[in-house]
């Protein structure tokens, strides 16, 4: 159904481990699993509502709202709540928070530290992210040791297990995973809830959830796309992706997306089509029908060291000194994803990120860039004096550029702009003894739209310039612009001789004027 012929699906670490924690918030694994399990599959239905919804209607635009800086902020955030959540396993604490929040896993960690924490499981966690470290930083610096850090994890549950069986350090307070049934999950459609109070639950969870893994997923299947040459439509990848999660949640599974990882081997190995996809679920399949027994005596303290290594490289801190050297509005919008994901939680996180992108969009909209622009000596060309300061203003005119579409929402911004530009300019005039503004010229090359507003703001403008004895000319507006403008009857209010092709003939045709007009 999907449209990536690389993406290799299953549960991946940020989704799984969000997911994981978004249940814990609502219901203990360990004193009602049953719950737990239903609300984790009632998430995962609503999650691939969700994300099939959006594919149908054609809203894949909506995830874009997440910008690249937010999604720093909260992959960044994310990986900080999931660390924090593996310190039960790692330090061996059996008594543990189920909040999220920084301050409180803290907490729980310290009132823990004289009676709660097992030497011999941090021991082991220690030792194991070490190495797990020092592999992916092999692997990071020579590519064809690549290998070493793909390894590294599997080795270490080997070792681990091995030593934990051979010196029997379960009896000693390590905690291990202890039996997994064999086999495939049974159906699970009965096990939704579909009311009730874990249904408002589920959804939530699961509409997070869902944006997540579509981010994850449509970003990982644009990139191998990219590699490859070819067209990604991402409305299909989220029918493909809501329709699998809808059936997994009917057949006992959780919410599943795009891994990288996977993906990226699948590449390496040549694969071309989703075929790839079926190889893998029947070796997964085998395993579970077959060597379910041998994860008894995993500890949990290795299982805690590989994700605390597999999300720090979430961490990305060149990432966010270049966002902050090159936007600082998408600064703001990345730390308030990374805070509120940090200190509160990751809903609230996410609210944050996308807030602070729609604000900046909004901004954006409401408060676009005008210019005042200057003659380049020797040329015909007008460019921004502030960008080019050779360029020279024109005696007695002046000359601003609005640089986006004037809509409802920035008309008035517009309008008011314009004018304190020319009182800004007359002032300057009236103190360096030079002629006063007799023509001011709007470029509209960049004004690709307008809407009546647009024109009701353009017709108080032409009025407050006739009050101050300026003329206005307009140079260059689209055809969609020039349309409109025709059929308000603009174009007859300030006069067909004001519209000109370009700055320069606007210019030329005001010049003489000047002359003209001159004691």
């Amino acid at each position: 159904m999907g449209s990536s012929r690389d993406i290799a699906i299953g549960p991946v670490a940020v989704v799984s481990l969000l997911l994981g924690t978004l249940l814990q918030n609502e219901i203990d694994p360990v004193k009602d699993p049953l719950d737990y399990r239903r609300l984790a599959f009632t998430a995962t239905f609503f999650a691939g509502i969700t994300q099939a919804t959006l594919g149908c209607l054609r809203l894949g635009f909506l995830i874009d709202f997440l910008s690249h800086a937010a999604t720093v902020g909260f992959m960044a955030g994310a990986a900080i709540t999931i660390m924090l959540q593996q310190l039960k396993g790692f330090l061996g604490i059996k008594k543990f928070t189920t909040k999220t929040d920084i301050v409180s896993v803290m907490r729980s960690v310290f009132r823990a530290i004289h009676h709660g924490w097992n030497w011999q499981t941090i021991v082991i966690g220690v030792c194991f992210l070490a190495f797990l470290l020092v592999a992916k930083y092999i692997g990071k610096k020579n590519k064809k040791f690549f290998w070493i850090a793909a390894l590294a994890p599997l080795t270490s549950v080997i070792l681990a297990t091995f030593f934990v069986f051979i010196t029997r350090a379960d009896k000693h307070g390590v905690q291990i995973v202890q039996h997994i049934k064999k086999g495939i999950n049974p159906p699970s459609a009965h096990q939704l809830f579909l009311g009730g109070p874990y249904l408002g639950k589920g959804f939530r969870i699961g509409v997070v959830a869902g944006v997540i893994a579509l981010t994850e997923a449509i970003a990982i299947g644009r990139a191998f796309a990219a590699l490859k040459d070819y067209p990604i439509d991402g409305n299909k990848e989220m029918v493909a992706l809501g329709t699998m999660n809808i059936v997994g949640s009917l057949t006992s599974c959780y919410v599943a997306t795009g891994s990288f990882s996977r993906s990226a081997v699948n590449f390496m190995a040549g694969c071309e089509t989703t075929v790839s996809n079926i190889v893998m679920s029947i070796i997964v399949f085998l395993t579970l029908e077959l060597i379910t027994p041998l994860f008894k005596y995993i500890p949990n303290a290795i299982l805690a060291a590989i994700i605390i290594s597999a999300v720090s490289g979430l961490i990305d801190v060149n990432a966010m000194i270049l966002i902050w050297k090159i936007d600082k509005f998408d600064f703001i919008a990345c730390m308030g994803a990374f805070f509120g994901v940090v200190f509160v939680s990751v809903e609230i996180g996410l609210l944050i990120a996308v807030s602070i992108s729609f604000a900046k969009i909004l901004l954006q909209v409401t408060r676009p860039r005008t210019a005042l622009l200057g003659n380049i000596p020797a040329t015909s060309v007008y460019r921004n004096v502030q960008q080019y300061p050779e360029a020279t203003k024109v005696p007695g005119i002046l000359i601003v550029r609005v640089d986006s579409s004037i809509y409802f929402s920035n008309s008035n911004y517009v309008k008011e702009r314009i004018l304190r530009w020319l009182a800004d300019e007359e002032e300057q005039n009236h103190k360096k003894n030079l002629p006063r503004i007799q023509y001011l010229i709007i470029e509209m090359s960049p004004v690709i739209d307008i809407d009546t507003s647009g024109i009701h703001a353009l017709e108080d403008l032409y009025r407050s310039l006739e009050k101050r004895d300026v003329k206005l000319a307009l140079a260059n507006p689209g055809p969609v612009v020039v349309s409109k403008l025709y059929a308000s009857n603009y174009v007859d209010l300030i006069g067909q001789d004001k519209l000109f092709l370009t700055v320069a003939n606007a210019v030329h045709a005001c010049v003489p004027k000047l002359e003209d007009e001159e004691p």
